[in-house]
């Protein structure tokens, strides 16, 4: 066993060792405070933990197939999430040729141009060539009703769901001094911190929030969370430093920069969910809502992480 492999392993057990606990909190919470009888909380808890049992063990396996599987797994991920985006835009039938394209010629060769690691065109594909494209087939439908607000859906769409997400396998194509082998932890310390934070401002903001962040857009998000849920996230992954290439203050910083785009990362995305008149993206994984709910704060943190890496870390 390499040294990669087991310290892949020895952070999964950690993460394992912590839904350990949380099932068997919740499990005595049904059994002391609900007396197995129905309890909205915690029923709603007990569901968050099962399915963070699911994500975990599915995020496994894709680690388990190494770059391929990891690709794949983001790959599906998109798709998924471009789905629920899609779902809730206005749009019309001029617009079919574009998401068509947006869905089964702009995703895919995103994701193969991680596959084959061409940097310069997968930073630029969507961005760029992409984000011209799809309105010339959108005028192309000759339908001009609300062509502006439709052709930027589409875009939007295209933007976070895709590219975006496309930059955590992305990830694996970094070429760190020191660092090689090694880079299916990038991804672990990523999501380890963003989605730590997000159960830390939960948790936080429920024992003593108070004062509303922005409560138009998300009614739960109290300053209180966001402040300890920051702090212990980033001190978090400060303390995850052994696993990155980053001394415990870069790991600090990075961890900083992670939780705050994370934190607008989510607001932006209830925004467009408030816009839209909805609570969720979807409801595919119980107890988190659609995969965009579960994905917001890594759509924002992702690509700022990647470039940090890229810029300051790859010679």
């Amino acid at each position: 066993m390499n040294a990669s492999t087991q310290t892949t392993l020895q952070l999964f057990a950690g993460v394992a060792g912590v839904l350990i606990l949380a099932s068997a909190i919740g499990a005595l919470l049904k059994w002391r405070v609900a007396h197995g009888a129905p309890h909205s909380v915690i029923d709603n808890l007990n569901a968050r933990v099962n399915a963070w049992w699911v994500m975990v063990a599915v995020i496994g396996i894709a680690f388990a197939l190494g770059k391929g599987g990891v690709i794949v797994l983001f790959y599906l991920i998109s798709f998924y999430a471009l789905r629920e985006f899609m779902s809730l835009s206005y749009t019309r039938r001029g617009d079919h040729l574009a998401i068509a394209a947006a869905f089964y010629i702009a995703l895919p060769v995103q994701y193969f141009l991680v596959w084959i690691e061409w940097y310069g065109m997968f930073a630029i594909f969507i961005p760029v060539e992409a984000f011209l494209i799809l309105p010339i087939l959108s005028a192309v439908g000759g339908d001009t009703k609300r062509f502006l607000e439709r052709t930027a859906k589409v875009q939007w769409g295209l933007m976070v769901c895709v590219f975006c997400i496309s930059h955590v396998p992305a990830l694996l194509t970094l070429k760190i001094p020191g660092f090689e082998g090694r880079n299916l932890l990038l991804i672990a310390f990523l999501v380890i911190v963003v989605q730590g934070s997000d159960v830390l401002q939960y948790v936080w903001g429920k024992l003593f929030g108070r004062r509303k962040v922005a409560p138009e857009l998300s009614p739960s998000k109290t300053w209180e969370g966001l402040v300890g849920g920051v702090a212990s996230a980033t001190a978090l992954g400060a303390a995850l430093y052994w696993a990155t290439p980053f001394t415990p203050w870069q790991a600090a910083l990075m961890a900083f920069m992670i939780c705050v785009m994370g934190f607008f990362g989510g607001l932006v995305m209830s925004a467009i969910k408030r816009d839209r008149g909805v609570k969720d993206w979807g409801s595919m994984i119980e107890g988190h809502g659609g995969m965009l709910d579960r994905l917001d704060s890594v759509i924002f943190a992702a690509p700022l992480y990647f470039h940090a890496l890229h810029n300051w870390w790859v010679p």
